[in-house]
């Protein structure tokens, strides 16, 4: 699938959220796109990272029938006295194993789903955004990995008269973040270390070119800066105190503190991979605290959550 399109004009979506309280303004429906164009250590959805579909495992629902063996040319997965198992290193995501899993011990992740497919989930809740002023919200991975589908969407849904949000990284050329802003009311802006060595090591890219469509972005809509509080990573006193700056600079209306937590940790092994945040304890509420305090110091209105 093309990093700025989707296949044969679908866009490939991992989840839809309903009834989301925590991505912009009252009851909405979140949709999650995948594929990300960072790889942040502490994800919680790992499943989001790449874009392409593949396979996630869940051991306690296989009933031990080896259909998937079968039906694995590679030879990826084999059964001994423990179980089914994954050689992960020879897996060819040819997604046989998913198919013909009777107890869904082997899932697909990420479906191609059409504009109009992902319009009618969105519009089924219509009633809860306008009784609450809420709306419909993109996500990730990154939305704007897929760019041209993302922006076929918020079209959609504004000409329906459903409030749209954007939850973004920003690292994304601009002509994409441009189309899919004609059709936004309000961003959703990551902000995950203002130092850009350690923003490179934390998410694998630097923070030059977010930090430059923030800025350009808060120009344009309403925003809202969202920062994961990870311990021992963006949580000391200086870089709270820079990114208050940076928000008070392009004029954000406030400022979301995330709380690290652990509850992705487990799909890691479902998916083959390590996590890397093993043995980080969430920040307690004293660490958040004053996280807080340091921001609204600067007069900025904060919210926290996990």
């Amino acid at each position: 699938m093309s990093s700025r399109g989707s296949e044969n004009n679908k866009g490939l979506v991992f989840n839809i959220q309903k009834f989301s309280l925590h991505d912009g303004p009252g009851i909405r429906t979140t949709v999650f796109m995948k594929g990300c164009s960072l790889a942040c250590k502490w994800c919680s959805n790992p499943e989001s990272m790449h874009q392409h579909q593949e396979i996630m495992t869940y051991d306690l629902r296989c009933i031990g029938c080896r259909k998937c063996m079968d039906v694995c040319k590679a030879g990826a997965i084999v059964f001994t006295e423990k179980g089914r198992e994954i050689k992960w290193d020879k897996c060819d995501n040819c997604l046989e194993c998913a198919r013909v899993c009777p107890s869904k011990a082997i899932e697909c992740t990420g479906e191609f789903m059409t504009v109009d497919e992902v319009v009618k989930k969105v519009e089924d809740d219509r009633t809860f955004y306008e009784n609450s002023n809420g709306g419909m919200t993109v996500s990730g991975g990154e939305a704007l990995v897929q760019s041209e589908f993302v922006g076929e969407l918020f079209k959609r849904c504004k000409d329906k008269g459903i409030h749209t949000a954007l939850d973004t990284t920003g690292n994304a050329p601009w002509d994409d973040i441009e189309r899919v802003l004609e059709h936004v009311d309000l961003v959703l802006q990551d902000n995950k270390h203002m130092d850009t060595k350690m923003h490179r090591e934390g998410t694998g890219v630097g923070n030059e070119l977010i930090l430059a469509n923030a800025e350009k972005i808060a120009s344009k809509k309403k925003t809202w800066i969202r920062i994961p509080l990870i311990p021992g990573y963006n949580d000391s006193e200086e870089n709270i105190r820079k990114a208050a700056e940076f928000a008070l600079k392009i004029g954000a209306e406030k400022v979301s503190l995330l709380a690290y937590h652990e509850l992705g940790s487990s799909k890691y092994p479902k998916l083959g991979r390590v996590y890397e945040m093993e043995g980080i304890s969430p920040p307690d509420d004293e660490a958040v605290e004053r996280a807080r305090k340091t921001i609204e110091s600067f007069g900025i209105k904060v919210e926290t959550g996990r």
